[in-house]
């Protein structure tokens, strides 16, 4: 056997590995540039260069991060739920714009647009009848989601990038456990990866108690994940479903989001706890990424569906809006630019990555140069270095544009948020930047109500407070060698 394998050795130089490497680079450049429609230019010839120069290293990179999720049809439908919500969706484009030119909401007549590309191109559906509350602390906003959880009689169905293996974490799953074995209904999915912290054992008694769990992209082999791009980033909750509350923003579940975290002090965020027929788009989509990872057979018609036209919970109108990889459309994008284009007086942004890509830059480069007053708000602590340096590089560019960057200083900012003409806003848990565009599983809201939006500014401005603006002046102040590490993050931007 020794002998075979030196014989093999020989055989198999080193030369010999490295010519096998190249002819793999070549075979994929050449499938990234004739076969891979639905990578940008920029994207293909960032892998390219990859590839070359770092030839081992760059095969390996693309074997982890570059898969196409989009053919594998991973959400799909049975031909009767695909006929139940198309017949919804149809009766509401045919009858859109006559209720929103008998609405007494004039920003639900100047945003009707925008409304039916949501509803066309998304597939996301109006409802009129919703009331909103806006959490921006992490002990409120958990010490809130708990005493729901522990008024819940029916069900609880929760969706977290990261649950960690924390005392927030452990405090979340011993309610869970109280409440199953209580006889409420609990499914808890979280994102592999984000929540590779917890396992079994940690979900044992949960799951003895009558609990469901799943982890959505659990690798076959621990700790070897081949969908590393892929994340399942949403932040959802849905409690008692027609009579309960829905939750959707930008906290997880660990200490940081509480502000326990020394590296990151105090963790601005924000939450949006819904009540009202907007539930029912949660629970679909709650329930469509439940039964990929859990693979349990589930009619959506009859989970989700069912439990729409819910009483009056309030007047807002809202549209939840989902995206991922699993289709090229890119819909949370699109609803941002058709906002942003749509903007007359202001644009406020918050996010704690700008790293958006060529037509969301020329969006804002063009609605400052029209005059808009356009500010976004970034962190001053960087939890991704390569990130924030692509962050600093792109704020930089909106400046000589004309936007207004605010530096916050008071712990992380983690909110996404953007708000228009304090009319308009959406909050979620898709960032800006390209990641959760086009690689991430999203979900957002938007909010056609001047008063939640008028709330959300109002935030805005007493974070400007604790925040300092970032001028020319700082970039011109800006080293060779910072620089330099700026121009190469930023080569990188679309493939990391």
């Amino acid at each position: 056997m020794a002998e075979l394998w030196s014989n093999i050795s020989q055989f198999f130089t080193f030369s010999h590995v490295m010519v096998v490497v190249y002819v793999l680079n070549f075979v994929i450049a050449l499938g990234l540039i004739f076969l891979d429609s639905n990578k940008s230019p920029s994207a293909i010839m960032a892998w390219i260069m990859i590839l070359y120069i770092l030839p081992v290293f760059g095969l390996f990179m693309y074997i982890i991060l570059s898969q196409n999720i989009a053919r594998q049809q991973i959400f799909r439908m049975t031909e009767d739920e695909q006929k139940g919500i198309s017949s919804i969706l149809e009766w509401q484009k045919a009858t859109i714009r006559d209720w929103a030119r008998s609405s007494d909401e004039d920003t639900v007549r100047k945003w009707i647009d925008m409304a039916s590309m949501n509803l066309e191109y998304a597939n996301s559906l109006m409802t009129d009848n919703d009331s909103v509350d806006l959490i921006y602390d992490g002990k409120e906003m958990f010490t809130t989601l708990c005493r729901d959880i522990s008024e819940a009689k029916y069900s609880i169905k929760l969706c977290y990038y990261i649950v960690r293996d924390d005392f927030v974490g452990n405090e979340l799953i011993d309610l869970l456990t109280r409440k199953a074995e209580e006889g409420v209904k609990v499914r808890l999915l979280v994102d592999a990866l984000g929540s590779r912290g917890i396992g079994k054992s940690d979900l044992k008694k949960f799951s003895e108690a009558g609990g469901q769990y799943a982890f959505f992209f659990k690798p076959r082999i621990r700790n070897l994940y081949f969908r590393i791009n892929y994340r399942n980033h949403r932040k959802i909750a849905i409690i008692d479903n027609e009579i309960g509350y829905g939750y959707i923003g930008g906290f997880n579940i660990a200490k940081e989001y509480l502000g326990y975290k020394k590296k990151f002090g105090y963790w601005r965020d924000t939450q949006l706890r819904i009540r009202g027929n907007s539930l029912t788009a949660l629970n679909e989509r709650f329930y469509q990424d439940w039964r990929y990872a859990s693979k349990e057979k589930i009619d959506l018609v009859e989970q989700s569906l069912r439990y729409a036209y819910k009483p009056d919970r309030g007047h807002i109108p809202i549209q939840i809006v989902s995206c991922g990889p699993e289709s090229d459309k890119e819909e949370i994008k699109f609803a941002m630019l058709k906002m942003i284009s749509n903007a007359r007086r202001r644009i406020y942004i918050q996010t704690p990555y700008l790293v958006p890509d060529n037509p969301m830059i020329e969006a804002l480069a063009m609605a400052a140069r029209s005059g808009i007053d356009v500010r976004i708000m970034i962190p001053s602590i960087p939890d991704h270095p390569f990130v924030y340096r692509t962050t600093l590089y792109n704020a930089g560019k909106l400046i000589r544009e004309g936007a207004r960057i605010f530096i916050y200083e008071n712990g992380f900012l983690h909110a996404k948020t953007l708000t228009v003409d304090g009319e308009v806003c959406t909050a979620g848990s898709c960032n800006m930047d390209i990641r959760s565009f086009r690689l991430n599983f999203e979900s957002n809201a938007f909010i056609y109500d001047r008063d939640v939006t008028e709330r959300m500014d109002k935030q805005f401005m007493k974070d400007l407070e604790l925040s300092r603006e970032y001028t020319q002046e700082d970039r011109d102040h800006i080293g060779l060698i910072e620089r330099l590490k700026e121009s190469i993050s930023r080569l990188l931007t679309e493939i990391l």
